[in-house]
């Protein structure tokens, strides 16, 4: 704003020094107009670039058109276009300098000063400075802009909110199940054993710590991959090469060395990342020769990314339904359970002071007796919402600390018979199974009455199967919690594509079990 009043002034100054003319102040009087429009309006609104318009048009115009001085006309012309270049970018700036020189080239045709030496030095200076002014401030817009401070650039939060609702778009129109990562594994691992001959197959993924995990397999049993990226095998090699890998040797621990097998690990790669791999095995040697290979690879780079979106899906849907089973722990620890406290506290209070009240005090000891059974439960509430399967500990571990913590709490007996493999489930699979044992443990907590808990669980990526089973009641028409919490548990399982089983305990109790994938093998 000071540079175009300063420039104005400028003009004026220049103009009028030999004497005030009628064409000379309504040149003035319109650019001051103009000016004043694109001063006022904030700069991005389309009445400031309306402004701007109009001290360009009007500038070109008096300075072809009017007996007047056109370099002192035009010494203005920069003002405009520069702050075009500030606020629409460098293109909207040419624009008006294409504009102004159009207008200096046409109306000095029609005015015949295109003869005129002192004019076109004039106007090509003009527009020289102009342009060059343009072009000096967007690149040092841009110098500022990268050096600006940290604090400065835009939050992360904005970033993952546009993210996040591209994702939503996205999803919406994607058809159903194709974001569930074990579903497009075991889509991809079909359609590959329809083109390649194998007798059996998996689909890995990344999970962190140096080691993959099964998403789908298939063939006569289920086989112990090898999972782990510091071996010497074909899935190590496949995932450090990003090459397909053929060996003479099963990629399973289980099968017995020295047959004649052949195995090829092909990666599935999304850009310059690893997502996965796609092992075949064969039990005839030299299966896969470089055309079937080829062949694998030619479907492999849509299954990849496919397969990416799944798993960045999972991941974020993960992340956020931790932050909020987190969010209302901290929430209830804050607020409820610490006002409970202060009532308890409260109570035996009143019956210290009330000795001889023996009424009223066997109401105040009762009624305290049902504020620590409330707190109990909500500690224990908190506990479940903060418990997550640790990353290097596993399900069953997260599983039998839950265990062992309600039991001690509510005075049951735990018994745990717990069988882990090296490899891992996905988390996602890993976080709903906990959240089922834990439903079903507190189901025998809060309404069987039993004295006894048994916590089975055996994990051999991709098979898993969960077990708690109790003495008590049983299921009944008439149970407190009805059906809802059975309902959750069955949404859960279909989640992951598990089976869910409540069955009576003999003598006594139920058992609740989920098994996710095909039976055990013989051992």
């Amino acid at each position: 704003m000071i540079v175009r009043a300063l420039l104005l002034v400028l003009v004026a100054v220049r103009l009028l020094a030999d004497g005030v003319r009628p064409a000379e102040l309504l040149w003035l009087a319109l650019l001051l107009a103009a000016a004043v429009i694109a001063t006022v309006a904030p700069e991005s609104h389309e009445v400031a670039r309306l402004g701007r318009t109009a001290e360009v048009l009007i500038t070109a115009f008096a300075a072809s058109t009017l007996n007047l001085d056109a370099a002192a006309l035009l010494v203005y012309l920069p003002v405009p276009i520069v702050a075009a270049a500030l606020s629409e970018g460098r293109r909207m700036a040419g624009a008006y300098l294409v504009a102004a020189a159009t207008l200096l080239t046409v109306g000095g045709a029609v005015e015949g000063r295109l003869d005129e030496r002192e004019y076109l030095v004039a106007a090509g200076q003009g527009l020289l400075i102009s342009g060059a002014s343009a072009y000096l401030v967007t690149i040092l817009q841009r110098v500022l802009l990268a050096r600006r401070p940290a604090e400065e650039t835009p939050q992360p939060y904005a970033e993952a909110t546009r993210l996040l609702t591209q994702l939503r778009s996205v999803a919406r129109q994607l058809p159903g199940a194709t974001l569930d990562p074990g579903g497009l594994a075991e889509h991809l691992l079909e359609e590959v054993r329809a083109m390649v001959p194998s007798v059996r197959g998996a689909v890995l993924s990344g999970s962190g710590g140096g080691r993959l995990v099964v998403l789908a397999q298939a063939g006569v049993e289920r086989l112990d991959w090898e999972t782990a990226l510091d071996t010497e095998s074909a899935v190590a090699d496949a995932w450090a090469t990003q090459q397909p890998v053929v060996s003479g040797r099963s990629q399973a621990r289980s099968v017995a060395r020295g047959q004649s097998i052949s195995s090829m690990a092909v990666p599935l790669i999304a850009g310059v990342r690893t997502v996965g791999l796609i092992v075949l095995e064969s039990d005839t040697p030299g299966a896969f020769p470089p055309a079937l290979v080829a062949r694998v690879q030619s479907v492999t780079g849509a299954a990849a990314l496919r397969l990416e979106a799944a798993l960045l899906f999972d991941e974020v849907r993960s992340l956020a339904t931790t932050e909020e089973r987190q969010r209302l722990a901290r929430e209830i620890h804050d607020g409820v359970a610490q006002e409970l406290v202060m009532v308890g506290y409260g109570i035996d209070n009143a019956v210290a002071a009330l000795p001889n009240a023996e009424a009223a005090e066997e109401e105040l000891r009762v009624l305290r007796a049902e504020v620590t059974r409330v707190i109990t439960e909500l500690r224990l509430s908190l506990f479940e919402l903060r418990s997550e399967v640790d990353r290097y500990g596993g399900l069953t571990a997260a599983i039998s600390d839950y265990a062992r913590t309600v039991g001690a709490s509510a005075g049951l007996r735990v018994h745990l018979s717990l069988d882990e493999s090296t490899a891992r489930l996905p988390a996602a699979v890993e976080a709903e199974l906990l959240r089922i044992a834990q439903e079903a443990i507190t189901n025998a907590r809060k309404h069987a009455g039993a004295e006894n808990l048994w916590v089975t669980c055996a994990v051999d990526p991709p098979f898993a199967q969960v077990e708690i089973s109790d003495d008590g009641s049983g299921i009944g028409e008439n149970r407190p919690d009805g059906h809802y919490g059975l309902a959750i548990m069955a949404e859960r399982a279909e989640r992951i594509r598990g089976r869910l089983e409540i069955t009576p305990r003999v003598p006594n109790g139920t058992t609740v079990a989920v098994v996710l994938g095909t039976a055990p093998r013989a051992r």
